[in-house]
């Protein structure tokens, strides 16, 4: 079994890619959160309309992406 070590200059910037792409993931998902609590509580439609519509954008082009690259940024370091 062939193991494969990283430099520490690349482990480093994987380290800092995986921080970097979890803390936005997180931002994303305290966004999709305030998002969703202005949905739930207001009454005027146009509120809803928007909050609903911008979790469905943030959801799709923000959330999956930014976890999907945590992921791999995790995988890659040892």
């Amino acid at each position: 079994m062939k193991t494969s070590t990283m430099t520490p200059r690349l482990r480093k910037f994987a380290l800092t890619a995986h921080v970097t792409v979890s803390v936005g993931w997180l931002g994303a998902v305290a966004a999709f959160l305030v998002l969703s609590i202005a949905g739930l509580t207001s009454q005027d439609v146009e509120v809803v309309h928007g909050a609903y519509s911008s979790m469905n954008l943030i959801g799709l082009f923000v959330i999956v992406p930014l976890s999907l690259a945590a992921l791999a940024t995790d995988l890659s370091s040892p």
